[in-house]
């Protein structure tokens, strides 16, 4: 029997959507700008990084040939090679660009409808909603009511919140609602009660996630979000790969932000880092103990959260390549028989307008001992990642996609 070790870099798009003027993405491509960046001298930063793109074992894995597959144009700085593994792009058929929906389309299970989304304000919220929050949490009011990136909203309220009592409410061109409270003086447990009312009456509005931001800090010395977030996401659709292996009685580890984006619904173990060195380690750590059978299934947030939303090419590139230096070490996890796969979730295009995330195809990546490479072209669907990793782990199909594994 097989493993796989399935691995979700949040929003390491590769261009290409062909609904992208849809979502107002058109021209967005996540790793082909951070590349070509990179090769103008846009990417260097003193102490960080220079140069070049340099994603050595993810181009030999046949990462250049996908980007090139998905937008046409072959990404500066990566050689392209002949590939050694399997390699290609997924195209989202759900009516999102967000983390939720691609997370459960990858897995198998595209959402059913599409999420329900606030205008960018203010006020972005409903009036009946903000009143029925006041009302059932007893807080004296809410901050922010608007769509706004979540470090500067905090920066901008963080003072005014210890000071009233008043957590922020924000949101962005996703289906979220989003409380940043200070940890100590507003308390944690606190807030993770009124992100629980807030899911219960966002639910109706067919919001995706309600998310706790804590912070911590002070007017004086400026304030940080910690890693204490959580997420309350709508249940995933049925069929999905998680539910699979879990209903065939298979030993299942989520890391990261998964047990979040599922629900923590069939997500077996759940282990968090802060980082994304951290939560790659827990993964490969967890991996190396699966029995036979096994899915580790792991998401690394900060492409997205520290370097995507902020806007930082210079950041992002410097993630990708400190990821693309531990992939000999996911290589050397696998035995005989094991599969990893590589793939993303959405986009967020360091170079693109705003902050929000963009439209975008994802690559594909698929390698283990023994995996012969193969160019497996355009998925036309995210939920063809799903299909494979079930029929590779001898699982039932998942409600949606088609399998080229």
């Amino acid at each position: 029997m097989t493993r796989v070790l399935f691995v979700t870099l949040d929003s390491v798009g590769c261009g290409g959507a062909p609904d992208a003027a849809e979502f107002g993405d058109e021209g967005a491509n996540t790793l082909l700008h951070i590349a070509q960046a990179c090769a103008a001298g846009r990417g260097d930063r003193a102490g960080l990084r220079s140069g070049p793109l340099a994603l050595p074992n993810l181009d030999a894995l046949g990462l250049g040939r996908a980007i090139a597959g998905a937008c046409g144009v072959a990404p500066p700085g990566l050689a392209m090679p002949p590939a050694r593994g399997i390699h290609g792009h997924a195209v989202e058929t759900a009516r999102g660009k967000d983390t939720p929906s691609g997370h459960w389309e990858l897995a198998g299970a595209p959402a059913e409808r599409a999420f329900g989304l606030f205008p960018p304000g203010p006020p972005s919220f409903p009036r009946d909603l903000i009143e029925a929050l006041v009302r059932e949490t007893g807080v004296p009011g809410l901050l922010g009511n608007r769509h706004a990136p979540g470090v500067e909203i905090v920066e901008a309220l963080g003072a005014e919140s210890v000071r009233s009592g008043k957590p922020i409410c924000y949101t962005s061109a996703d289906s979220v609602f989003q409380v940043a409270a200070h940890e100590e003086a507003f308390g944690l447990d606190r807030l993770y009660d009124f992100c629980r009312v807030a899911r219960r009456l966002c639910d109706p509005l067919a919001v995706g996630r309600v998310i706790a931001r804590p912070f911590l800090g002070d007017a004086a010395s400026g304030f940080r979000r910690t890693a204490h977030r959580k997420d309350f996401a709508m249940p995933p659709p049925p069929g999905n790969l998680l539910e699979r292996a879990a209903a065939a009685g298979r030993a299942t580890v989520s890391v990261g932000k998964i047990g979040d984006v599922f629900a923590h619904r069939d997500t077996g173990r759940e282990l968090k880092g802060a980082t994304n060195d951290e939560n790659l380690t827990l993964a490969l750590d967890a991996f190396r103990a699966l029995p036979d059978g096994g899915l580790a299934f792991v998401n690394l947030v900060d492409f997205d959260t520290d370097f995507g939303h902020r806007r930082d090419p210079a950041g992002y590139a410097a993630a990708l390549e400190a990821f693309d230096r531990r992939v000999p070490e996911i290589e050397a996890a696998l035995r005989e028989g094991d599969l990893a796969l590589v793939t993303a979730d959405h986009g967020n295009d360091p170079t693109f307008r705003g902050t929000d995330h963009t439209r975008e195809c994802v690559p594909v990546l698929a390698f283990g001992p023994g995996i012969a490479a193969r160019d497996v072209g355009r998925r036309a669907s995210f939920a063809d990642v799903g299909a494979s990793l079930a029929a590779f782990l001898g699982l039932p199909p998942t409600a949606k996609g088609a399998r080229f594994l």
